[in-house]
C-alpha cells in the first residue's frame, strides 16, 4: 500500500565544471563524442539537483519503466522550470541536463534523477541574464513539494489512463479507490 503523502528526496550541491586535458587525441574525442571543455560551458557556477523516488513508488515503477521513468523526467523538468521561473524565486528560464538512475549504489532498484542546472537563466523576455544568489539555487523544500505534487497527479493520470500494470503483492493497487487510498 502507499503511504498517503510519500517522501521524495531532493538534494542541491554546487558543481563545478572539470577540466580536461588539453591533449590531441583528447580534444578529438570529445569532437566526436560531444564533451566540451570547462572553457566552453557557461562562465556561472552550476548545481547537481537530484529527484528520487520512496521505495513504495520504486516498486511501482519496476514494472511500469516507461511510464513511470518517462513521468519522472517530466515532473523533474516542470519543477525546476517552474520554481525558477517564480518571480518570486529567480524570475528566469533555466536549462538543465537530466539522467536517469536507476540503481542505487548498494545494486537495488532506486530510481532517481541527476541534474545539472546553470545557476541562473534568461529573463522573461529573454533579453538579459538572470542570476540565481551566489551558493544558492532554488529551496529544497519547495522544489519538493512541487515534484511531489506534480509526480503523484502524473501517476493517478497513468492509472486513470490503465498505463500502469501490477502484479504480486501490488495486484490490488489495479483497482481505483486502492489506488487512490
Amino acid at each position: 500500500m502507499l503511504p498517503a503523502v510519500p517522501s521524495a528526496a531532493i538534494t542541491i550541491l554546487p558543481t563545478i565544471p572539470a577540466r580536461t586535458a588539453t591533449a590531441r587525441n583528447v580534444r578529438d574525442r570529445r569532437r566526436a563524442t560531444g564533451w566540451r571543455r570547462a572553457e566552453d560551458l557557461l562562465p556561472v557556477e552550476y548545481f547537481h539537483v537530484v529527484f528520487t523516488l520512496p521505495a513504495e513508488i520504486a516498486r511501482i515503477a519496476f514494472w511500469n519503466k516507461k511510464a513511470v521513468y518517462g513521468l519522472l523526467f517530466k515532473a523533474s523538468a516542470q519543477t525546476v522550470i517552474t520554481i525558477a521561473a517564480d518571480p518570486k524565486r529567480m524570475g528566469a528560464r533555466v536549462g538543465m541536463t537530466s539522467v536517469l538512475h536507476i540503481w542505487g549504489s548498494a545494486l537495488t532498484h532506486h530510481p532517481h534523477i541527476h541534474m545539472i542546472v546553470p545557476g541562473g537563466g534568461l529573463s522573461p523576455d529573454g533579453t538579459r541574464w538572470v542570476a540565481c544568489k551566489p551558493g544558492f539555487f532554488l529551496h529544497v523544500r519547495v522544489l519538493s513539494r512541487l515534484f511531489r505534487r506534480l509526480f503523484l497527479d502524473g501517476l493517478r493520470d497513468l492509472h486513470r489512463a490503465g498505463q500502469l500494470a501490477f502484479f504480486g503483492d501490488l495486484a490490488e493497487l489495479a483497482d481505483a479507490d486502492t489506488f487512490t487510498a
